[in-house]
């Protein structure tokens, strides 16, 4: 069940990345992807700094989130134009 949950804090988080990063998304499909890879790096992020956001569900989405913005950004760089 918790990988159901990380899933879709993944794919929200996504979703609200996408819409953050006008004109660096790659579609909808693809920001949603991300989210989910974002969630992963969001958490090693945070622990690689000593920061933990907590482990509820509002800490979980900004996590994915952050890390879906950091992720989308680094893509964005190697996005051709």
């Amino acid at each position: 069940m918790e990988l159901i949950w990380f899933i879709v804090i993944g794919i929200v988080a996504g979703f609200l990345a996408g819409q953050l990063m006008k004109g660096k998304g790659f579609g909808l499909l693809v920001n949603l992807l991300v989210g989910i890879g974002g969630a992963i790096l969001g958490g090693w992020l945070l622990g690689a700094f000593g920061l933990s956001l907590g482990g509820g569900l509002i800490g979980s989405l900004v996590t994915a989130f952050l890390g879906a913005v950091v992720l989308l950004f680094i893509i964005s760089l190697f996005k051709k134009k």
